[in-house]
């Protein structure tokens, strides 16, 4: 009998997918924005940046500096209420990519590989259908209405 046939494992697309969103966003004049999981182990952010368990994060080059875009983690300093914070964000947590002005990006989908596994996404709120999936719109703080909105 012959044996089956073993596919190759992979490395995750996360880290791809990540730098691919944000360069294409940075070349149409945009301001990237990442929403994360804040609880996902290995977050490093301000805890008087979290809301609702999730953060949003400018990683504009204007608005951080010494940004690395790793195969494993995002890593910058950010100002936060004018102090400079370091930022680690593991790519396990980044739940979207997406452009401030227009809403246009990408949420991440899970890793194949089992090799960034974390927390899965928050239930949807009580006043939703069933089955409809959670909003994962960056929290309203006062600025425009922009939605997120998936590029296939």
């Amino acid at each position: 009998m012959p044996a089956a046939h073993v596919p190759p494992v992979m490395t995750s697309n996360r880290p791809y997918l990540l730098r691919a969103m944000y360069e294409w966003i940075n070349d149409n004049g945009m301001t990237p924005y990442i929403l994360v999981d804040a609880a996902f182990p290995g977050v490093l952010v301000p805890s008087q940046a979290v809301k609702d368990g999730r953060v949003v994060l400018n990683i504009a080059a204007r608005a951080v500096s010494q940004l690395s875009l790793g195969d494993a983690e995002i890593g910058f300093l950010a100002r936060f209420g004018g102090v400079s914070q370091p930022v680690r964000v593991p790519l396990g947590a980044v739940q979207a990519i997406y452009a401030q002005e227009s809403g246009q990006g990408m949420a991440l989908p899970d890793d194949a590989t089992g090799a960034v596994a974390g927390p899965s996404a928050p239930a949807a709120p009580a006043d939703k259908p069933p089955g409809e999936p959670p909003d994962r719109g960056p929290p309203s703080g006062g600025k425009r209405g922009a939605k997120l909105r998936v590029v296939k």
